[in-house]
């Protein structure tokens, strides 16, 4: 059955709850329809990313081909154009869907997507997924990882491995512990300590470390960029 554009959906009969650390820790930035109006804004994306986010984007998005076909998944609606901008790689863009855990992080983007994107937009929890075994092609967790508790990291990226297809590939784009010498760096752990409280696991745990031991990769790749802050790391599922 088809899915009709901009729809949400679930995949069960009940709504996925509300994570609790979601609104004990990020309600300033994320829960509430105040939130999105102060932090919906393609400048302050940028300048939270310190001038780096268009090219993190691009990077990302480079990192699965300019033109693409068959289904892509976006795990978390993000500020700014990212959405709009993997939209357009696509051959259709009915081959992207989107999911987010927040009905207000849903309502932004489909208004930041218009009424006649094709787009398909999904509630549902991104560490209980409800599509099925190797639905997608590839899939994208842009600034992500660094938000959750480790419990509900460690099954957001088995549930990305299972739900794209063996062959299939996998973008993570999240922070990661700078040079020493990076003149952000005390800044920035101040800056994680207080506002992000798990962002500093990537600082000290690789990402590879929490992929599924029984959902093998073919091969893994990692930059780092911006003296080390920031990493993209590709990886193709074996098939």
């Amino acid at each position: 059955m088809s899915i009709p554009k901009n729809s949400q959906s679930s995949g069960t009969t009940s709504l996925p709850a509300l994570p609790a650390y979601l609104e004990d820790t990020y309600s300033w930035a994320y829960v509430t329809p105040d939130a999105i109006k102060r932090f919906e804004r393609q400048w302050l994306v940028n300048l939270i990313l310190w001038g780096n986010f268009a090219r993190l984007r691009d990077l990302a998005l480079d990192s699965f081909g300019e033109r693409l076909q068959g289904p892509s998944l976006q795990i978390a609606c993000v500020y700014g154009n990212l959405t709009a901008h993997l939209a357009a790689r696509h051959i259709s863009e009915n081959q992207l869907d989107v999911i987010d855990v927040l009905p207000t992080q849903i309502d932004n983007l489909k208004r930041k997507l218009g009424p006649d994107s094709q787009v398909r937009v999904h509630l549902a929890n991104s560490a209980a997924l409800p599509q099925a075994n190797a639905t997608y092609e590839r899939a994208l967790l842009f600034f992500l990882l660094h938000e959750q508790p480790l419990d509900v990291r460690i099954q957001t990226i088995r549930e990305a491995f299972r739900v794209v297809k063996p062959g299939g590939k996998i973008t993570f784009v999240d922070y990661h512990r700078p040079k020493p010498w990076h003149p952000l760096y005390l800044v920035m752990k101040a800056v994680l300590t207080k506002l992000e409280p798990f962002a500093l696991d990537l600082w000290n745990t690789e990402i590879e470390e929490w992929f599924p031991g029984d959902m093998p990769a073919a091969s893994i790749s990692k930059q780092t960029h911006f003296g080390g802050l920031y990493q993209i790391v590709e990886v193709t599922r074996q098939a």
